[in-house]
């Protein structure tokens, strides 16, 4: 009888170790525009292009109960390439105390934590302001992190692999990075964020952020998402970020050339019509950022201006976005030019 129970006893704890986990997710997204772009140079034609932007695969699974794996690719459509976004080992064991390993998005600011797919407007990544921070690739980079979140507020920190970092950067040294957002209204769960909810929060959200890497190179910035709903589904938002990029990360000049400081801000407002057209609903939206290059050449400014007027037929997973940009440049005003385009975005 005792045997019996011991056997008995050990089946009911393999049995509790073996319970099932949530099956493997497979998903994958494109994005893909036609655009027009007009050039203020004379001696530069214009140009018309079907892209394709970019094409993932995600693939998400659980180990045990709080030990995950997260592994996603993203094919590049300017250079042909298909790369190793997303590599990491998820140590999961409460909503305080998370920590991560291998390749992800580090702390930052929240258009590096919400990508190209869950940004609110089309031409992300182009205004000399919105995620300039140090990366591998597609905004990564390699490394280890803790992240918590503690009802309404949101810590992270990590480390990370300095050589590998495309983008400035201080040589061999590791590079600190971390973040602290408040979420004073509704709260937003998990660590990767959303430059907007659609209508299904009520957000008044403060980040800040800030990376290191040796002595004298720094980046840091400030942002913030405000977003109300409205109606019967309907919703405004006003989002904003200001980033200063010294010796570390930043964009580069239209020439390509590095500038030691980058600093700027934008501002974005949208709004959200409730009523339902079709099969979706409709959207408009304006964004203006000023970017400063400074040192140790002369000093440079962009300023950057966007209209989007959106079809929204499943939020992010299905919609259509008519975009205009216009780049203008202070000194470099041959560099000057305009873009008007559609583009389309599936995800599953």
């Amino acid at each position: 009888m005792a045997f019996t129970a011991l056997v008995l006893g050990i089946g009911t704890t393999a049995q509790a170790q073996d319970a099932p986990l949530p099956p493997v997710s497979i998903g994958a997204g494109a994005r893909t525009s036609f655009v027009h772009t007009e050039f203020d140079d004379e001696t530069s034609d214009s140009t018309d292009r079907f892209l394709l932007d970019s094409a993932r695969i995600y693939i998400n699974g659980s180990v045990t109960k709080s030990i995950k794996f997260m592994f996603n690719t993203e094919y590049t459509g300017a250079s042909n390439e298909v790369g190793i976004l997303d590599a990491a080992a998820r140590f999961e064991v409460s909503d305080k105390f998370n920590v991560w390993a291998g390749r992800f998005l580090p702390p930052s600011d929240r258009a590096n934590l919400y990508g190209p797919y869950y940004a609110h407007h089309w031409g992300v990544f182009s205004d000399g302001v919105q995620d300039g921070y140090p990366f591998i690739f597609q905004g990564r980079a390699d490394g280890v992190m803790y992240w918590g979140q503690f009802d309404k507020m949101k810590v992270s920190a990590g480390l990370f692999d300095g050589p590998s970092l495309a983008v400035g950067g201080a040589g061999d040294n590791v590079l600190g990075a971390a973040r602290i957002q408040f979420d004073f209204w509704d709260p937003e769960n998990g660590y990767y964020l959303n430059g907007t909810y659609y209508g299904e929060k009520n957000l008044l959200a403060v980040g800040l952020a800030g990376q290191i890497q040796g002595e004298d190179n720094t980046a840091w910035s400030a942002d913030f998402l405000l977003e109300r709903k409205v109606g019967m589904g309907g919703a405004y938002t006003v989002e904003a970020e200001w980033a200063r990029y010294h010796k570390l990360g930043g964009y580069p000049n239209p020439a390509g050339t590095p500038y030691d400081t980058n600093d700027g801000g934008y501002v974005l407002g949208s709004y959200l019509f409730p009523a339902m057209s079709g099969a979706g609903r409709f959207e408009v939206l304006g964004k203006y950022a000023h970017a400063r290059f400074r040192g140790p050449f002369p000093e440079e400014t962009q300023k950057t201006s966007e209209v989007n007027f959106n079809y929204l037929m499943k939020q992010f997973n299905a919609r259509l976005m008519i975009f205009f940009q216009d780049f203008r440049y202070d000194l470099s005003e041959t560099a000057n030019f305009w873009k008007l385009g559609a583009g389309l975005q599936l995800q599953m």
